[in-house]
């Protein structure tokens, strides 16, 4: 990465870095592009085409000549279209005002953010946390407050330890279920608990990351934070989009719904930003969320088939814990067996999950994500958004790499 000269960029960028992920998404592409058989496990991104229906919608608008500026939070058509799901999927009713359209959910978030944090506010959030939560929250001024979470827990949030970090300072708190990159889940008993610690502080703001929503390896229906605690409303924000349930990562269409002088805020944020989401895109996800949803269930199914059929070979790895997630398309494998393994076997203590994925990849060409770059030392991510060949590879591949390294030990 190209070093920053900090006479020339802002102090608030100090702590701000392009994303781990990025870069060893772009290592692995360079691995690949000189011909090695690279596996790429590394990306939150299903592998599925748009569906067809989804597309021609976007043919369609571009056909009719909707390649112009719409209104800033979004078309009337398209928030319309969220509204009509809100109610279909999640039960919850929000008047056309009271949403908006983004540039993905991360723009979203990012709004969210700016129009909200003054300089020192606190967010928490739990650890494993989506990386950009961190980054966004400096961005604007703010400090994370991270709770760390366990994995025989599911990584969920504890009551007693959010309860540990409210303060006067705190502003907001985000909670993602089904959750990347832990796959954690949230039932209505575990918001009401929560909800009882967060009704005791009744100024801080709450915001609900549901991207994965329709991802989950249980029988039940999704269950939000509003589903379960409706009397939180005034305070929520209720983050959402296309990009995993409809294979539409590229088309960058997010939204979110909440209390109206919130989304009004977000708005005017963006009106200075971006402006408008790309005016085909909104066709598009419009087509998505009102349109035949057969292709989400389709989906759905693959990845709990993925997840059933992944667990069940990667707890056969000698040194990976892999615990079921709750939903989501990734496994948090825990990996300190194998570090420890490699640490005594090359005589080498600061050798860490960083260190292993850099291992991986050169020596076997698997790339995974380092449990760091989530707040979740000594663990790696695996995404199972590939093929079922793809993981039947990474897993021998793991496996490889787990007799080479036990072989090795003293």
């Amino acid at each position: 990465m190209t070093v920053r000269d900090q006479t020339r960029t802002s102090r608030t960028l100090a702590g701000i870095a392009t994303s781990p992920l990025f870069g060893m998404l772009a290592k692995a592409g360079r691995l690949k592009a000189a011909g090695r058989p690279v596996i790429s496990l590394t990306a939150g991104e299903p592998d599925f085409d748009t569906p067809a229906h989804i597309v021609a919608a976007a043919k369609a608008a571009m056909d009719a000549g909707q390649t112009r500026y719409t209104p800033v939070a979004g078309t009337p058509s398209l928030k319309a279209a969220i509204a009509t799901k809100l109610q279909r999927d999640n039960g919850l009713t929000y008047a056309l005002q009271e949403i908006i359209a983004t540039t993905g959910a991360k723009q979203a978030l990012f709004n969210f953010c700016l129009a909200t944090l003054d300089p020192g506010d606190e967010v928490i959030f739990a650890a494993p946390y989506w990386p950009s939560y961190v980054d966004m929250v400096r961005l604007a001024g703010g400090r994370e407050v991270i709770v760390p979470t366990s994995a025989d827990e599911n990584f969920r949030f504890h009551p007693e330890a959010l309860q540990a970090v409210l303060t006067p300072r705190t502003k907001a708190v985000f909670f993602n279920s089904p959750g990347n990159p832990s796959g954690a889940l949230y039932s209505a008993d575990d918001w009401q608990a929560l909800a009882r610690v967060l009704q005791r502080h009744p100024r801080v703001l709450l915001v609900s990351d549901e991207i994965y929503e329709h991802i989950r390896f249980d029988d039940g229906p999704h269950v939000g934070l509003l589903n379960a605690v409706p009397g939180l409303r005034d305070r929520t924000v209720l983050i959402n989009g296309v990009s995993k349930s409809y294979a539409m990562t590229g088309w960058r269409i997010g939204f979110a719904a909440g209390p109206r002088d919130l989304i009004d805020a977000m708005e005017a944020v963006q009106s200075h930003s971006t402006s408008n989401p790309c005016s085909v895109a909104q066709a598009a996800a419009g087509e998505a969320l009102s349109g035949d949803q057969s292709s989400v269930r389709r989906m759905a199914e693959v990845f709990r088939g993925r997840h059933a059929r992944l667990v069940n070979a990667l707890q056969r790895v000698p040194g990976l814990g892999c615990r079921p997630a709750g939903g989501a398309f990734y496994l948090m494998l825990d990996a300190r067996g194998l570090i420890e393994a490699h640490r005594r076997g090359r005589d080498d203590p600061s050798f860490g999950d960083v260190a292993l994925t850099d291992w991986l990849l050169e020596r076997h060409d698997l790339a995974l994500a380092a449990g760091s770059w989530f707040g979740a030392p000594g663990f790696l991510r695996c995404s199972f958004a590939a093929s079922d060949a793809a993981l039947d590879e990474a897993v021998r591949r793991l496996m490889e790499a787990s007799h080479e390294v036990h072989a090795s030990g003293p």
